[in-house]
């Protein structure tokens, strides 16, 4: 593995204590009864939808990585799709939890386009990189 990817799957490593202490504190809201989370159908469905996508991306980042080290392409374009494919682990559960902050949001705010954004930035990684393998 190169250096660069070492790094990086250093960095998402150190992301998975903060999805998990994610899933305690949504346990935590779930066991005591907080309002602000299930009398609230959108910041629930919002938060558990950013939960998961945090730990299923931050997988599938640290899978690609070994993989784009053996892709067919250029040192910077390899380094665009490891960006690429890493931001999304951040982007995504980002727009979701953050466009419903407050227990009485009741719609998402405007960081909700963190979501999309974090989805272009994961398909255009994995375009390049499946460009790079084939």
């Amino acid at each position: 593995m190169s250096p660069s990817s070492l790094s990086t799957a250093g960095v998402l490593l150190i992301t998975v204590p903060a999805v998990a202490f994610g899933g305690v504190s949504l346990l935590t809201h779930i066991m005591r009864n907080l309002p602000g989370y299930l009398d609230n159908p959108v910041r629930r469905g919002l938060w558990r939808a950013g939960h998961a996508h945090a730990g299923v991306l931050v997988l599938f980042a640290l899978v690609a990585l070994l993989y784009i080290d053996q892709a067919d392409l250029s040192e910077g374009i390899r380094g665009l799709a490891r960006t690429l494919i890493v931001a999304a682990p951040i982007l995504m559960p980002l727009g979701f939890f953050l466009s419903v902050v407050r227990p009485s949001d009741t719609e998402p705010n405007k960081l909700i386009w963190l979501v999309p954004l974090g989805g272009v930035s994961l398909a255009a990684g994995t375009l390049l990189l499946g460009i790079g393998l084939v």
